[in-house]
């Protein structure tokens, strides 16, 4: 949030510096390419979704047309007419991001977009993002629920108390890293404990050992365990992600 706030010019930078297209932030130039989603969005329940963005429109200089396209874009075209007191959560971020791509920014910058959204709404949400990014608009998210965002970045930047502790592609980092990939094993004809035993697994809650190995071990270990006649019921393959990825840097 910090962050986002430097950049739309709300704080001034105590070291380094910013800039949006070679310009300042907070000015003209950098205001025109900039468009922001909070965190946390109200707008006036008893306007409609339609009379909200148009009023965002022309502030931005855009038609009555593109707030309708935009409303469309994001599945609120059957609901433009609707009074937004009357809109779910997830229809009001919607409209959130909707006043934020009326004028069509160049740099999108999401703060915690999915927040109090249910699994199918966040689902939504990210589909509309994925979207968004493909036409070339630069997307920066900010979020702490990582898991969800695996599948739709990029590149990755991990912050801590003000300071950059990561950049980069994910396949980068992970590799950079050197996580540990865990195999989860449940035993058929030879017990479970068995297995961690010999293996050096760790038992689980579930009836599942866990199994650490380097990708370089990856195969041999499985290999291992394919090898045991008849004595695996399960074998699944886990790898490292944001989360794990986090813990390590911070």
């Amino acid at each position: 949030t910090t962050l986002f706030r430097l950049v739309l010019g709300f704080l001034p930078t105590q070291c380094g510096g910013i800039s949006v297209n070679g310009f300042a932030p907070g000015t003209r130039n950098a205001q025109r390419d900039v468009a922001y989603l909070p965190e946390s969005v109200a707008f006036p329940k008893t306007l409609t979704g339609e009379e909200i963005v148009n009023f965002y429109g022309r502030l931005r200089g855009c038609s009555k047309q593109a707030a309708r396209d935009v409303l469309d874009r994001v599945g609120l075209g059957d609901a433009r007419r609707r009074r937004c007191g009357g809109y779910s959560k997830g229809m009001r971020q919607r409209l959130g991001l909707a006043q934020a791509l009326v004028a069509a920014p160049q740099l999108l910058l999401l703060d915690e977009p999915t927040s109090g959204l249910d699994p199918s709404s966040r689902h939504t949400f990210y589909s509309l993002i994925d979207e968004i990014a493909a036409t070339g608009t630069a997307v920066v998210l900010s979020s702490h629920g990582l898991n969800e965002l695996q599948n739709h970045v990029q590149r990755v930047a991990m912050l801590s108390d003000g300071h950059l502790l990561a950049c980069g592609h994910l396949d980068e980092l992970l590799a950079n890293a050197g996580l540990s990939l865990q195999l989860l094993v449940r035993g058929g004809a030879i017990d479970t404990e068995t297995i961690a035993s010999r293996f050096g697994g760790r038992m689980r809650r579930d009836g599942r050992c866990e199994i650490d190995c380097t990708t370089a071990e990856k195969l041999a270990v499985v290999r291992q365990l394919l090898a045991l006649d008849a004595g695996l019921a399960e074998l699944e393959f886990r790898a490292p992600g944001l989360n794990d990825l986090y813990r390590h840097f911070a």
